[in-house]
């Protein structure tokens, strides 16, 4: 009846880490797949319906990770992929090594993210050099996690 060889100890929730949406749909300041990179669309432009039917939707968009700039064409009958993006709020505890300690809202505590190459991570140095209580707001999207900004504590 049961395989002997499945192994079921760990697993994923089965979770798709990106979803299809039409083209038409997509709007400035959303999220999209380009080039197999998440980004955020800054630029969209729709052509005119040519001699075969179908409008063109013109993408620029940036990579949330990597400030990179790309840009992709798709007819807007066609469906593209959305990035599932998740944003969550830290306080930073400590910094060792240039990876950052990290503490969410209910305790839990992660040391597995580097301090980002960046002005976000030149900001995060200096406000820790000056021992500022802030926050470190991390974006996850297509199993890449990146701190992307920071807010201070609202003082008690």
């Amino acid at each position: 009846m049961s395989d002997p060889d499945l192994d079921f100890q760990t697993g994923e929730s089965g979770a798709s880490t990106t979803f299809p949406m039409q083209c038409s749909a997509l709007r400035k300041n959303g999220y999209v797949v380009l080039k197999g990179r998440p980004c955020k669309i800054v630029e969209m432009s729709t052509s005119k319906t040519g001699k075969h039917g179908h409008a063109k939707v013109n993408m620029v968009g940036i990579d949330i990770f990597t400030n990179k700039k790309y840009e992709d064409m798709c007819p807007s009958t066609h469906n593209m992929d959305v990035p599932t993006i998740k944003r969550l709020d830290y306080q930073l505890v400590n910094i060792t090594d240039g990876y950052m300690s990290l503490m969410s809202e209910n305790g839990d505590i992660r040391e597995d993210l580097r301090v980002p190459d960046n002005d976000v991570g030149k900001e995060i140095e200096a406000k820790f050099e000056a021992s500022d209580d802030f926050m470190v707001t991390v974006l996850s999207a297509m199993g890449e996690e990146c701190a992307v900004a920071t807010k201070v504590l609202a003082s008690k």
